[in-house]
């Protein structure tokens, strides 16, 4: 979900292209090394490869190789064909068709217009608990379906033949290919859902793929695992490594020992690391538009619902501090939830037209006035928060310096809880937290990526935030005014404020992507926003 340029937006970058460029070019094979295997650190394990349940950037990663939608994203975040070999839209800009390639799934099977119903039906089946759904509230019929107010079937895509999808909105949608890029709308195959049932996607064996890769090995639960060359993808010709391997980390010395010993080509730095790498030909440093913040829970108790006690918790934090002395990775204190960068209007940046400085800036005496307001007005004399992150480096060093912080307003006393990603997620969910430090990364280069995420009864909105200008706002930007760049613009940036004002989150950082990468490692590509690695164009260079 994000690099150094991302894709400038009227209201939002508009790909209307009939026929689609090719993308990338083959490397010359003399320059290669024998072994094309390339070893590749996360941070977390694998958590799933159902593509309709899958929320996390290390799933999308793995589903962006093995998978493939209808448009691939390539570098600056420009679209390139994937499945579709061209596309057009009609002029009321409310109706897409794709006209597919010949394609097939590793098993064989033909990919075809009706895995691409199929798998968006499933998605936004309720049934299925897709916590991605919602991407799909601009097709017709979607929201309704989500509510359980209309059949699975009605939704509006239609397979025409085997090699023609058809889309159909409510509405216009400028950035609809960039989302038809993204991992969430790629095919399923329906024979092998069913034949698996709950066990669809549990481990490697337990799927297809039809992406430049396939899974060999993953367990479902071990932290560790293998993509390998996938000999059925349509563009395998110009897929240069035979297997990508992938290792969770979660220590950052072990990640540096592993590759100084040559058993990792690229880990991902924290800590000291990055200061003490920074003069090194191998190091490098990417832009991303991933935003961390921290929600409270207001749905547990009267304290959290108290908008000077958020406030409170928001003026404590130095986030300078925390980026230049403690992170020091390239992550840049915020100015807001959107990050900077990610989309612009008439030559000004969204998170630069959005700003509300009481919302992302430390005023620590205002903070401890409003805590101890917002004690009295909930009638308590002190207060105990548990503080929740993942249990990496980076989720460690949040929570000791947060705490640190919130120790400095009176009556509270705050407990840290570092837990594996996959738990974060499931507290995440569930609503099983007081507070807790998390991130989104940007789908798609507009502001509706994380703005959206806030309205009341997403499933994304964890601390359960609600407002009703806020909710207007953006129903207004994705329904009345969708086709009104100015007016739509206006809605987000009034939204964002809206959030800010009522600190309906807390943001903290916005993330660096701090990397050694092994000179050897050619033809990665790395973007923005969305699934952030291509792997189909990498080599191992002799």
């Amino acid at each position: 979900m994000k690099v150094t340029r991302i894709v400038k937006l009227g209201a939002v970058a508009t790909f209307a292209t009939v026929l689609l460029a090719a993308c990338g070019s083959a490397s010359s094979s003399s320059s290669q090394a024998k072994d094309q295997t390339l070893t590749w650190m996360e941070n977390s394990a694998l958590p799933t490869m159902d593509i309709s349940k899958a929320v996390d950037n290390v799933s999308a990663e793995t589903l962006n190789n093995t998978g493939e939608g209808l448009l691939r994203v390539g570098k600056k975040s420009s679209l390139h064909p994937g499945v579709a070999k061209s596309y057009s839209k009609s002029k009321d800009g409310k109706t897409y068709t794709f006209n597919l390639r010949k394609s097939k799934w590793s098993n064989g099977d033909p990919v075809t217009a009706k895995d691409f119903v199929y798998s968006w039906q499933r998605t936004v089946n309720p049934k299925t608990a897709s916590e991605y759904a919602y991407l799909f509230a601009d097709v017709q019929n979607a929201n309704a379906i989500m509510k359980s107010k209309k059949a699975v079937s009605t939704l509006g895509v239609k397979a025409v033949g085997k090699y023609q999808f058809v889309v159909h909105l409510t509405h216009p949608v400028s950035y609809f290919p960039n989302l038809v890029a993204g991992t969430t709308f790629f095919p399923q195959d329906q024979k092998v859902v069913e034949k698996y049932g709950k066990q669809y996607a549990g481990n490697a064996q337990q799927n297809v793929y039809n992406g430049p890769f396939k899974l060999t090995y993953w367990t479902g639960t071990s932290d560790n695992w293998t993509l390998t060359k996938n000999p059925s993808y349509w563009n395998a010709k110009r897929v240069k490594l035979h297997h990508v391997k992938f290792e969770a980390v979660k220590d950052p010395q072990t990640a540096l020992s592993q590759y100084q010993s040559g058993k990792l080509d690229a880990i991902y730095l924290s800590g000291q690391q990055p200061k003490n790498y920074k003069n090194s030909k191998e190091y490098v440093s990417r832009t991303s538009a991933r935003a961390t913040y921290i929600e409270v829970n207001q749905r547990k108790d009267t304290m959290m619902k108290n908008k000077k006690a958020r406030q409170a918790l928001s003026l404590a934090i130095n986030r300078q501090q925390f980026t230049n002395k403690v992170m020091d990775d390239g992550s840049v204190a915020p100015t807001g939830l959107v990050t900077d960068g990610l989309a612009s209007y008439k030559g000004k940046d969204f998170a630069a037209s959005a700003k509300v400085p009481a919302g992302t800036s430390q005023n620590l005496k205002k903070a401890k006035q409003l805590w101890q307001e917002a004690l009295k007005e909930t009638g308590r004399k002190s207060y105990s928060m548990t503080l929740t992150a993942d249990d990496t480096a980076a989720g460690k060093n949040s929570t000791e310096f947060v705490q640190s912080q919130w120790a400095k307003l009176p009556g509270l006393k705050v407990t840290n809880a570092n837990v594996p990603y996959k738990t974060v997620l499931a507290r995440c969910a569930s609503g099983d937290f007081d507070s807790i430090v998390t991130a989104w990364g940007a789908d798609f280069a507009d502001p509706i990526t994380f703005l959206q995420l806030f309205t009341t009864g997403n499933s994304y909105n964890e601390g359960k935030w609600s407002n009703k200008s806020y909710d207007r706002l953006i129903k207004a930007a994705t329904g009345s005014d969708a086709n009104r760049a100015g007016q739509r613009w206006q809605d987000l940036i009034k939204a964002q404020k809206v959030l800010l004002n009522d600190q309906g989150i807390i943001p903290f950082y916005q993330n660096g992507k701090p990397q050694l990468v092994k000179s050897s490692v050619k033809g990665v590509v790395y973007f923005p926003v969305g699934a952030n690695w291509d792997f189909s164009r990498a080599y191992i260079a002799k």
